[in-house]
């Protein structure tokens, strides 16, 4: 079956599209981009954020979104040479703009528009299927790790490094966001050059900087590190409030870039140690893998653990996410649960997500 996975992340670096051919446990990827988000589209978003904002605004932003993942889709198939006829569906997670773990999640992005504009049926809100049985609403990558890394039976741990940092033992199924990921390495970034970085690039603005240990010792109290899965982390606790607070400090902005990227690779090291502590081997996704002073604390902090990048597994790191919901809408279509409760925390397992047909 062909599907169109497509994901946008708390990084909000843009719209991730993986178009791919499933067959049975059997996943091929024919093509994978991600299509940035004007600088207006993502404003609109931090806008709408965790945040008290208007009703008119959000509703317009699902819809505006909604036209913007059917065109990426529409453009990814095209400059692949991939007939845009020959998808079946589509997978689509929508942009978070508000997530509290066992309460309450919203994701927008308009399936009707997509469904529409595409003429293909579309998969989308994932997240509150769970929620409804008792469970977290995240993480939902789980299933996947498990299919694509964990088929021999040997304890790995998959990482995503993205806006929040996750993790999934291949083996047990348990995962969790450990906390932080480039989310506040990346507002920080943006501040530090005036709005022309929105990322710290090979790590060389945290190079500059100094990890200040008091602040990371009093960042890593945070007793979120030390509680046991099921939990999930968003930008209620990684957004502007956080960034803010590191701010007041008065720390030079290099500092607080440093000692927030020595964060994430401690509370990714410390979530492994802690609660998988038998891996031998991290896998590692996402966009946090490109920060090469990020991977390289990671490292040390896990000394003895191996880190390799996803594509030793035959699995392009940029699009592992926007595959795994592509994986998630077959298992839907095909009336298949695809949560797993011992990363969620669900009373049972349940089919995802909401089916809107064309």
């Amino acid at each position: 079956m062909r599907v169109a996975g497509v994901m946008s992340g708390t990084s909000l670096d843009g719209i991730d599209v993986a178009v791919t051919d499933i067959h049975g446990k059997r996943v091929e990827t024919l093509a994978f981009e991600t299509v940035p988000y004007p600088k207006a589209v993502r404003d609109a978003i931090l806008g709408v954020s965790n945040t008290a904002t208007t009703t008119a605004a959000i509703a317009r932003l699902g819809f505006d979104l909604g036209r913007r993942y059917a065109r990426a889709i529409a453009g990814t198939c095209r400059r692949a040479k991939i007939a845009e006829a020959s998808l079946e569906l589509v997978g689509c997670h929508g942009q978070t703009i508000y997530h509290e773990g066992g309460v309450a999640t919203l994701q927008v992005g308009e399936a009707a528009v997509i469904a529409e504009e595409l003429g293909v049926p579309v998969v989308s809100d994932f997240r509150p299927r769970d929620i409804a049985a008792g469970g977290q609403g995240a993480p939902l990558v789980p299933f996947v790790d498990c299919r694509l890394f964990g088929n021999d039976g040997a304890e790995r741990v998959a990482l995503n490094i993205g806006g929040i940092a996750n993790v999934t033992a291949t083996r047990t199924g348990l995962a969790f966001d450990t906390g932080p990921g480039n989310m506040v390495i990346d507002a920080l970034a943006g501040a530090a050059t005036g709005g022309r970085q929105r990322f710290d690039r090979d790590g060389h603005l945290a190079a500059q900087g100094t990890v200040h240990r008091g602040l990371l010792d009093e960042l890593l109290a945070d007793p979120y590190y030390k509680r046991k899965p099921p939990k999930s982390a968003g930008r209620e606790q990684y957004g502007r409030e956080f960034v803010a607070r590191l701010t007041a400090t008065g720390l030079p902005v290099r500092d607080l870039i440093a000692t927030a990227t020595a964060l994430t690779a401690a509370t990714i090291a410390g979530g492994v140690k802690r609660f998988v502590p038998r891996a031998t081997e991290v896998i590692v996704s996402g966009g946090g893998l490109h920060n090469t002073r990020l991977m390289a604390q990671l490292a040390a902090f896990l000394d003895g653990t191996r880190l390799c990048p996803s594509s030793d597994y035959g699995i392009h790191p940029d699009a592992k996410e926007a595959i795994a919901f592509a994986l998630l809408a077959h298992e839907t279509w095909h009336r298949r649960p695809a949560s797993v409760p011992a990363a969620t925390g669900a009373r049972h397992a349940v089919i995802l997500g909401k089916i809107t047909y064309p």
